[in-house]
């Protein structure tokens, strides 16, 4: 088993854990620069690892009824729908300009982080359940939008999009956040299995053994990380991860910008 696999996974497990989602996005550096493939193959083996994690996480919680069915078929049917056109997109872009947007991306999540603008912060907006459980057409529409949204980067930077699901579930439905993060697992889960049928249907090839051992590491990992997250002060650690971002952000944008510059 690759050891350098297993570490990166491990970095990326405990990142999830202790986070609660945003962690997933140092999947696609660690898997361009630590163990070196492209671009192209990165964005999408990240996107089965962190499916795979959702769905794991998703079946621990269908005993205790957490998951919003409803607002989740809705959610992910414009995300699974979507998350081809994102992994086109990607096999479109040269490798420089996919990996500067996703840095943007992440500078923009760190931001995010460092500013407390977490799911937890999210009130929920207008569109919220009705007497009986039942909701109007107006709700269903706004989850499609997010869900497109969600299914859109998902397929082109192989992220689990939990950063927009989560607070969009809030706002839309206003269940809990304990129900939110459930349902958003789920979401991520088929999204992500959209997502990867586009990606091999391009003609990626994965190293397997190398994506066993990380996805080995990230299980192991998001357990250890899930464990520590209640003892360690949750504003500390939004600040610690934004850091994090922001320099690997830079490091990514300064690998690419002389290529970029020379196009």
């Amino acid at each position: 088993m690759d050891p350098i696999a297993l570490l990166s996974g491990l970095m990326v497990g405990i990142s999830l854990g202790l986070t609660g989602g945003g962690g997933s996005i140092f999947a696609v550096p660690l898997l361009v620069y630590a163990l070196g493939l492209s671009a192209t193959t990165a964005t999408g083996l990240s996107l089965g690892i962190v499916g795979l994690t959702a769905g794991f996480g998703a079946a621990l919680r269908l005993g205790r009824a957490e998951i919003d069915w409803s607002a989740g078929i809705v959610f992910a049917a414009s995300g699974m729908a979507l998350a081809p056109v994102g992994a086109w997109l990607g096999h479109q872009m040269p490798p420089a300009l996919l990996l500067s947007a996703f840095a943007c991306l992440m500078g923009w999540v760190g931001y995010r982080l460092w500013c407390g603008r977490s799911a937890e912060t999210t009130a929920p907006g207008p569109c919220v359940l009705r007497a009986g459980g039942r909701r109007g057409w107006a709700c269903y529409l706004r989850l499609l939008a997010a869900g497109s949204a969600a299914g859109i980067l998902s397929g082109l930077f192989g992220v689990g999009g939990g950063f927009i699901i989560v607070p969009a579930l809030l706002y839309v439905t206003g269940i809990s956040l304990h129900r939110a993060i459930a349902t958003s697992l789920l979401v991520i889960f088929l999204i992500s299995l959209s997502g990867v049928t586009a990606a091999l249907s391009h003609g990626t090839v994965w190293p397997w053994p190398l994506a066993a051992a990380f996805l080995a590491g990230g299980l192991a990992g998001m357990l250890g990380g899930s464990a520590l997250r209640h003892r360690l002060p949750a504003a500390l650690l939004q600040k610690v991860f934004a850091i994090g971002m922001w320099l690997v952000a830079a490091f990514m944008l300064a690998k690419n910008a002389p290529t970029l510059i020379r196009v």
